[in-house]
């Protein structure tokens, strides 16, 4: 079945972006805008669709469109972005996936983050942090349970999102930072850990058979492929300088 993957391009006012751990360096938007065009090419050689939603004036971070939404085979669950200037990129989402999936959403009082999703078969890890409330993982909950999945909370509290410390990179293996966060959790998975000198190494994104990943990690890049992944490098320097990563800027799912 074709995987379809919707991204956003990177907005002109990306400088202006929330910042929660890093400090705020000069983003150089034009080399940002042809990092995320290499990005998207990537996927459509992995074997996406790419579709592209409308990028509106004033959306710095809205790039990094996984935080907008869950995409599950039934659903999608619409995020609430815990920072307030990012609420408005849900809508240019919604207009999109409602031609895919049937829609739910979080409400208020509830935040969630998509980066702070991390979903392994039935399960969905759910960062508690500094964009995600447990109300919203509440309600995250609430809304998935009838379709069989769970969710597990995981503080999160050394890193932005949950998928800052850890990410899937095939079925039943994780890249994690133990450094970030509490390893018992994910017992009952394969860890492979990033490099000790890499700290920001754990964000990677399985498409089809090939694994997206940073060019500026080399030496966990050597664990990647030590351990049989076809990597695709790509460099998005300029996005991390906005504590974005390769699985922010894009929400990958089935279209059927």
């Amino acid at each position: 079945m074709a995987l379809t993957a919707l991204t956003r391009d990177v907005n002109v006012a990306m400088g202006e972006c929330e910042l929660t751990f890093l400090s705020r360096s000069s983003i150089n938007v034009e080399n940002a805008i042809q990092q995320h065009k290499q990005y998207q090419s990537v996927l459509s050689e992995a074997g996406c669709e790419v579709l592209s939603v409308a990028t509106e004036q004033g959306l710095a971070d809205s790039v990094f469109i996984e935080d907008t939404a869950l995409v599950l085979d039934a659903l999608a669950v619409l995020c609430r972005p815990g920072a307030a200037s990012r609420r408005a990129e849900v809508a240019g989402t919604q207009n999109v996936l409602r031609k895919f999936r049937r829609i739910e959403s979080i409400q208020e009082p509830g935040t969630l983050d998509g980066g702070d999703l991390l979903v392994v078969g039935k399960v969905i890890f759910a960062g508690l942090s500094t964009r995600s409330n447990s109300d919203g993982i509440d309600q995250l909950r609430n809304v998935v349970s009838d379709y069989g999945y769970s969710v597990v909370p995981v503080e999160t509290t050394k890193c932005l999102h949950l998928k800052s410390a850890v990410s899937v990179i095939s079925p039943g293996v994780l890249l994690i930072n133990p450094d970030w966060i509490e390893k018992s959790i994910f017992k009952d998975y394969v860890l492979l850990a990033v490099d000790e000198s890499e700290s920001h190494a754990a964000n990677a994104l399985p498409v089809g058979n090939r694994l997206i990943y940073p060019n500026n990690f080399p030496r966990t890049a050597e664990k990647l492929s030590a351990h049989g992944m076809d990597v695709a490098f790509v460099d998005v320097s300029e996005l991390q300088k906005a504590e974005g990563a390769v699985t922010c800027c894009s929400l990958i799912f089935e279209a059927a």
